[in-house]
């Protein structure tokens, strides 16, 4: 990330999303996820054009014919009025990896669960995510009579977090995992918890949210199902609000622009380093290891 002063908002951006979401509904790879793709990597090119980003619409990344009112240009004043870290503020722009999600949870949209798809926007820096952002198209708020929908969550290492309201995590552990890729391996992880309750919901960016809002205390999925671009952002604003996002191994993935895109040991999240050591002392080794070689 470039110096405060030089830095336009990559964080939160308002991607129009919505009218996206209305199209496609019977199409895994929908016109929701490439439109709202074409929306995001033409926004954040035209910002910054040497910045590497990764979508995962691969076809999409053809951001030409791209029209101009489809551009979002505008900043976020409050994420600008924060302090740049320091060991951010010498970062080059060409050293900057964007991972783009442009609708995690496809397959909730498809079936109707609209509160579980997000948008996935994650910021990595010498392979580590630094910053990110989730957007709830649906998300409702109600105050009064009026009804807010959709809202922005980001975070920024040793900045902060915002768009949310933070929640002290449940007495008891309960766990958030797949709601729709489940398989025997998946099973027995969540099997050995111990967990009071299993949440069991769409999207990656949708469960670091229940962490994030103190409805579950560790995500778990043991299964290869995602990939880089669901989870640099939602690991990105949980270490900044103080959690911990790895593998089922207990390893930190990488998200330099050459690395691999699934993530083939799984995902295990928790809301504090306590939390996750616990999740991961759990899980048996045999199970560790029939994931690890698959």
């Amino acid at each position: 990330m470039m110096k405060h002063q030089n830095t336009k908002s990559i964080v939160p951006i308002n991607l129009r999303i919505t009218s996206f979401l209305l199209q496609g509904k019977d199409d895994y790879q929908t016109e929701a996820d490439r439109s709202a793709q074409r929306c995001i990597i033409a926004s954040l090119a035209t910002l910054y054009p040497k910045l590497n980003i990764i979508g995962e619409e691969d076809n999409a990344n053809n951001v030409g014919d791209v029209s101009s009112d489809w551009l979002v240009v505008d900043a976020d004043k409050d994420v600008l009025s924060l302090q740049c870290p320091v060991h951010l503020q010498s970062v080059k722009e060409e050293d900057i990896v964007v991972w783009v999600d442009p609708l995690d949870g496809t397959s909730e949209y498809t079936q109707g669960f609209l509160e579980h798809v997000t948008v996935l926007i994650g910021i990595s820096v010498n392979e580590k995510p630094i910053a990110g952002v989730i957007h709830q198209p649906y998300y409702k708020n109600t105050v009064g009579e009026d009804v807010k929908v959709g809202r922005t969550i980001w975070g920024l290492q040793d900045a902060g977090v915002g768009g949310y309201t933070p929640a002290q995590p449940p007495d008891s552990l309960i766990i958030t995992t797949t709601r729709s890729h489940s398989n025997p391996l998946v099973e027995a992880a969540l099997q050995v918890m111990n967990a009071s309750k299993v949440l069991r919901v769409g999207g990656a960016g949708y469960k670091v949210l229940q962490l994030l809002e103190g409805k579950a205390s560790v995500y778990v999925f043991a299964s290869s199902g995602c990939k880089k671009w669901d989870t640099c952002a939602p690991e990105a604003i949980l270490s900044a609000a103080g959690g911990k996002l790895t593998d089922i191994l207990g390893n930190f993935y990488k998200y330099g622009a050459n690395e691999s895109r699934p993530n083939k040991t799984g995902v295990l999240a928790a809301v504090n380093n306590e939390l996750h050591s616990y999740a991961v002392n759990k899980i048996p080794q045999e199970l560790k290891d029939a994931l690890a070689n698959k």
